[in-house]
């Protein structure tokens, strides 16, 4: 797992500073745009991406997401 993948034509990114963020590039880096903030899943430590959805390692669990880490519903 990883702090930043590749999905499609973005890069998804956990925030360097505020690990309860996620952010999206779609140029390669230069620029970050917020996508997801939120403490209900807890500070997130490393995501994958699986084909159909991204995994997310947190401090609160396994968390899933099938729109681009919009939404985090927690697996198991």
């Amino acid at each position: 797992m990883a702090e930043i993948i590749s999905r499609e034509k973005e890069l998804i990114r956990i925030n360097p500073t505020k690990r309860n963020k996620l952010e999206y590039s779609r140029d390669s880096g230069r620029i970050w745009l917020g996508r997801y903030t939120s403490n209900s899943c807890g500070d997130f430590r490393d995501l994958t991406d699986s084909g159909k959805e991204i995994l997310a390692t947190t401090t609160k669990g396994l968390y899933f997401s099938k729109d681009e880490g919009r939404t985090w519903l927690r697996r198991g």
